[in-house]
């Protein structure tokens, strides 16, 4: 389990890539010391085990899947990619529940400079079910964010400074695809629902 709250932005040094999975090694200077064989670490949302660990990086492995169905597919030597460790029992909870499972992914469509905060407007599709509510919780590339405006297939966050400067944010741009991880309250109160309405 995770809380959405960055940690670190990791260098993506090196991908080797078979044909059912990419070992994955990513450079994190300030976490690698943390990190053990078979820990696990959220990568831009998505919860992969690190395989092998060094003084400053670590090893992944990602499977095809996951490749397919999240940014990570994307990513190349030298991609940025926000990082967090496992919540711990005994520390502050902040950010939100985050599992480290990308639901599906989006497409950032707008940004706006806001002088001293930056409005995001991310898409997804509307088949999938999902929902968001104002003021609720959602995970973009494992950064736990507020909704601000929620509509039936989209939704827009406000990054401030701090957010802006420490995650991959920095270099996001219209276009580009970013896992999405929604609250998983939210998710168990819709099933829920779902089932009931349909008895």
């Amino acid at each position: 389990m995770f809380t959405g709250l960055v940690q670190e932005r990791g260098i993506v040094t090196t991908i080797v890539r078979a044909e059912t999975s990419a070992q994955i090694t990513i450079k994190a200077p300030l976490l690698a010391p943390q990190i053990k064989t078979g820990d696990s670490v959220s990568v831009d949302g998505v919860c992969l085990t690190a395989t092998a660990v060094t003084a400053d990086s670590f090893t992944a492995d990602a499977m095809v899947q996951t490749l397919a169905i999240t940014s990570l597919g994307k990513i190349n030597q030298g991609s940025e990619v926000n990082l967090e460790l496992a919540a711990r029992l005994d520390a502050r909870m902040g950010g939100h529940i985050v599992q480290g499972h990308v639901d599906l992914t989006g497409f950032c469509t707008e940004i706006k400079d806001q002088q001293g905060s930056w409005e995001y407007r991310f898409t997804y599709p509307l088949s999938s079910g999902h929902v968001t509510v104002e003021k609720g919780s959602i995970c973009v590339n494992g950064t736990s964010l507020t909704v601000v405006d929620s509509q039936a297939d989209s939704f827009s966050v406000c990054i401030i400074p701090y957010t802006f400067e420490h995650t991959v944010f920095h270099q996001l741009q219209v276009g580009d695809r970013v896992n999405l991880e929604f609250d998983i309250l939210g998710k168990y109160m819709q099933k829920l629902l779902a089932r009931q309405l349909a008895q």
